[in-house]
């Protein structure tokens, strides 16, 4: 345990880890909320204006799937992240910190999300959609009563899958001064060319992913009763 015993030894990386932590818990906390508050909807919404979905409105559904979620998809983080600067100082004043990161992080994963939503959607069976539209339910009923919960394990999977690429985007927008653990390995491990510190950033954000993906499996288990 070398690197334990020089993590212990050297007090400025100790003063800077609890804070990094922090900034990286927090950034992939508000970020992660914001991507299921935005990306729930438009997944839904992609689901139901598709060809052959509920409420089919096939140029919508052009412009949202072919337009706005496949083309962001398709811009690596990294550029996004720095081609949002402008915008993100426009929405909240400033480009350095981590609530300024949480601006192209949610950005750059509502439309992953949304299409695992919509992906979950699929996956149920389409027979209990049609029984709910024969019983008379409207589409509002049917969405809220029969394609979220019989797609919630799904969509928890595609949340738990969300927030574990989050952390890694997190470390990502540490690089431009999103700050987290991302910052910390870029300021002191790479820049001064310590590897304890490389080690404890990878560590802490394996065992991050750990957690998440615990939980988030315990979740989906517990609450998928088919």
């Amino acid at each position: 345990m070398d690197w334990f015993t020089a993590l212990l030894n050297n007090p400025g990386i100790t003063r800077a880890l609890p804070p990094a932590i922090l900034e990286t818990l927090q950034m992939v906390a508000i970020s992660g909320v914001a991507t299921i508050l935005i990306g729930l909807p438009l997944g839904i919404l992609l689901f139901t204006s598709r060809p052959g979905g509920l409420a089919p409105v096939p140029w919508l559904h052009a412009i949202l799937s072919n337009i706005i979620v496949n083309i962001t998809r398709s811009v690596p983080y990294a550029i996004l992240m720095v081609a949002l600067i402008p915008f993100t100082q426009f929405i909240v004043g400033t480009a350095i910190g981590p609530i300024a990161a949480t601006v192209s992080l949610t950005i750059g994963t509502v439309p992953f999300f949304a299409r695992l939503v919509e992906v979950a959607l699929r996956e149920v069976n389409s027979g209990k959609l049609d029984a709910a539209h024969v019983m008379g339910s409207t589409r509002m009923q049917i969405i809220r009563k029969v394609l979220l919960p019989e797609s919630l394990p799904g969509i928890i999977s595609g949340i738990t899958t969300t927030l574990v690429m989050l952390v890694g985007y997190s470390a990502m927008a540490g690089l431009i001064g999103g700050g987290g653990l991302g910052r910390l390995a870029y300021n002191y491990g790479y820049q001064r060319f310590d590897t304890t510190v490389m080690v404890i950033t990878i560590i802490l954000m394996v065992v991050l992913v750990q957690v998440i993906q615990i939980i988030g499996d315990r979740i989906a288990r517990a609450v998928d009763h088919r």
